[in-house]
């Protein structure tokens, strides 16, 4: 290590909501240091547009509703204590980001509520129309400015957990080990306690929504340490993204449809009226298989989101930033339909936490996309992931009082045998890796997509294995290192998705089309990946 050795009190690895609300709460009993890869902090939390689902109140009838519409939604796999949390202390959130300062749209003195599909009734906040997400992460990223306790630092990019066995199999986290990316140097962090927020693996997609950090880092990192991994095969593909040659696979929320969007095909006859009585608010899962038989049938690659029967300036104002950027595209969405295709959104599975974030990892806590903690299920129930990002982050930082006060810094426990070594060489071929992350998005989002069965997952494997000593001891360099991150991701999804013989929610094989009925539903768990009978990954 060419550089001198930092300590803090806590390590947060990312900068979504749940980080964010974590490291305020942390900031009560002692220095938080907020890790951040890139320059400008960036999550899939600020392009969340839908909005935020809670009960405004504590009203137990309001409560129940919402628990039971996650836990319909969950097709039978959420953990109900963790349900039951989030939708009990959801008011407790929505209130305290209103004593902070985020401005929820409002109708006179009432809130303006949209619904979603699987909702059942009207309960989801928004703010500046479909910019939910940004305002929390700008409100919250206030409050922290000018938290004397919390230091952000951009730039630097996670690429370790430092852990140390001081009994048998009961590792302890004490620390990172952190690329500088200004000056291409890596730095140990020294700390109490490490909470992974770094969002989900939608990169290893060819079709997602997710921003260009989503490369898996929390995932990878997690189970090089031991930590357990769950649910993993579950993986939300959101219905309508927009699907144009030279565009990005853009969000069109579902809150369009909750307002009345249709759903046309290449012919323009709507079509979900055929697949669900509840139409386009059917669950999101269902909705994306059948636009995909659609696209199949009319051999074409998407088909078309339709507002133009609503009022152009309600579509302007409600949707300003989804207008602006389709228009940016070339597509007036108040006077032409808008094409659309299924896209990779939202990790559900991850790493396995308590109610408290705490994984079996000692001094290593995970919280919002990166984390299981059972609330979502199988399917998640469309925005609640930022209200489990807030209540979940607010309970991990409560959670660290106790480590505050019982626990010193590790810095002087032994490191691991297993720490990586990365070869201090700069990267002579970033085109190589370029082309493997592509490989990687191509045989994921062609084999283990929306639709998937035994033979395309072991296409996926196949496609795979040239790549698996990638992994060991990559160059110094953020691009190198991601790529690893993605395969290491991306094996952990194929693996869960070929161990579950049955169809589920999100995850349907269509050479097992039905849920397997002899037992209830079960958790998938891993802390190491085979890909079948192939081989093995060795971290």
């Amino acid at each position: 290590m060419p550089s001198a050795d930092i300590h803090t009190d806590f390590l947060i690895i990312g900068g979504g909501i749940a980080g964010l609300r974590a490291a305020i709460g942390a900031s009560r009993f002692g220095q938080v240091t907020i890790l951040n890869k890139g320059l400008k902090g960036e999550s899939s939390s600020k392009f969340a547009q839908g909005g935020i689902a809670s009960a405004l109140d504590e009203a137990p009838s309001e409560i129940q509703s919402h628990f039971e519409d996650t836990i319909i939604a969950g097709k039978g796999l959420c953990r109900e204590a963790a349900v039951k949390v989030m939708v009990s202390e959801g008011p407790l959130r929505i209130q305290e980001l209103l004593e902070w300062g985020v401005s929820f749209d409002k109708v006179g003195d009432d809130f303006l509520l949209t619904r979603e599909g699987a909702h059942s009734k009207n309960r989801i906040l928004r703010a500046r129309g479909d910019a939910t997400g940004n305002e929390i992460v700008k409100t919250l990223q206030r409050a922290i400015a000018s938290n004397k306790n919390i230091l952000t630092l951009n730039g630097h990019f996670t690429v370790q957990l430092l852990t140390a066995y001081p009994e048998p199999s009961r590792p302890i986290c004490h620390g990172v080990v952190v690329l500088d990316e200004e000056k291409n140097i890596l730095r140990r962090f020294f700390s109490k306690a490490v909470i992974l927020a770094t969002g989900g693996v939608g990169q290893i997609f060819q079709r997602t929504t997710n921003p260009p950090v989503a490369t898996g880092d929390g995932i990878a990192m997690a189970l090089k340490a031991g930590a357990e991994l769950e649910d993993m095969e579950f993986y939300q593909f959101h219905p309508t993204a927009l699907a144009l040659p030279d565009a990005p696979s853009f969000l069109l929320s579902e809150a369009i449809r909750g307002e009345g969007g249709r759903l046309r095909n290449a012919e323009g006859k709507r079509f979900m009226d055929r697949y669900h009585p509840d139409a386009e608010l059917a669950p999101r899962d269902l909705v994306s298989r059948a636009i995909l038989g659609e696209i199949r049938q009319s051999n074409t690659d998407h088909v078309f989101l339709d507002v133009t029967h609503l009022n152009p300036h309600f579509v302007r104002e409600r949707f300003p930033m989804i207008y602006a950027t389709c228009l940016r595209y070339g597509i007036d969405m108040v006077s032409e339909k808008v094409p659309v295709a299924p896209s990779a959104h939202y990790m559900m599975g991850g790493i396995k936490t308590d109610l408290n974030g705490q994984t079996n990892v000692s001094g290593l806590f995970a919280v919002g996309e990166v984390a299981s903690t059972g609330v979502h299920g199988a399917n998640r129930l469309a925005s609640n992931s930022l209200l489990e990002g807030l209540v979940f982050g607010a309970r991990v930082g409560d959670a660290l009082e106790k480590v505050s006060s019982s626990q010193s810094s590790s810095a002087d426990l032994p490191l691991a045998d297993s720490q990586t070594v990365f070869e201090q060489e700069t990267l002579k071929w970033p085109e190589a890796y370029h082309a493997i992350q592509k490989s990687i998005k191509v045989f994921m989002w062609q084999n283990l997509g929306v639709i998937r069965n035994e033979q395309s997952i072991r296409r996926a494997i196949d496609a795979w294995q040239p790549w698996r000593d990638i992994l060991k001891n990559p160059p110094l360099s953020r691009l190198a290192i991601e790529t690893g991150n993605m395969l290491a991701a991306s094996a952990v999804l194929i693996e869960s998705a070929l161990n579950r013989r049955e169809s589920l929610g999100a995850h349907f094989r269509e050479d097992f089309p039905d849920r397997n009925k002899d037992y209830p539903p079960q958790h998938s768990r891993m802390n190491q990946v085979l890909l079948g009978d192939h081989f093995s990954i060795n971290f």
